[in-house]
Parts: C-alpha cells; sequence; structure tokens
C-alpha cells in the first residue's frame, strides 16, 4: 500500500489548494484576521463587566443623592464622614490602620 500517490493527488487538488490559501490568507493576512476577532471579544466581555460594575455605583450614588436630599442628619453625617467637618465645639481624632 503505497500512499503517496494518494496524498499527491489530494494535495494537487484545486479545490484544496484554494481552501488552504483562503485558510491561510484569513490566519494571517486579513485585516480582520481570527487573532484581531478573539482580542475584540475579549475587550468586549471585559467592558460589559465594566459596564455592571458602574451601573452598581450610579444606582449606590442615587441612593445616597436622594438621602442627602430628603434630610439635614444625612448631610450632616456625610459631611463628617467624607470631609472630615466638625462642629466649633469638636475635636476630632483619626485613626488609620496599617
Amino acid at each position: 500500500m503505497n500512499i503517496l500517490p494518494t496524498v499527491y493527488s489530494v494535495l494537487k487538488n484545486k479545490y484544496f489548494i484554494a481552501l488552504s490559501v483562503f485558510i491561510i490568507w484569513m490566519s494571517f493576512f486579513d485585516p480582520k484576521d481570527w487573532g484581531l476577532i478573539y482580542d475584540r471579544n475579549e475587550k468586549l466581555q471585559e467592558l460589559q463587566k465594566s459596564e455592571q460594575v458602574l451601573t452598581k455605583e450610579i444606582t449606590e450614588t442615587r441612593k445616597e443623592l436622594t438621602l442627602l436630599k430628603s434630610s439635614a442628619q444625612t448631610i450632616e453625617k456625610y459631611a463628617r464622614e467624607k470631609y472630615m467637618m466638625k462642629k466649633d465645639n469638636e475635636d476630632i481624632f483619626v485613626v488609620k490602620t496599617p
């Protein structure tokens, strides 16, 4: 059984040659090759995860804004926690943990 003539006839087939050239062209030389498509899909998934995180932060910020608009106690609490503000007769000690 000699396989060499069968392999040679398959390699000589014009459809096989055309398919091989097409695959090589699409893999390496095309401006929109498969590697670029894969990279863009990864970037898309990363951006979608980032979008989810940002929408969560936006909802939290909107809740905080409604609380700040609703009462003076929340405004005072926010000012004390975020901007380290104090009343005139108070002393503030900030302790930072390592």
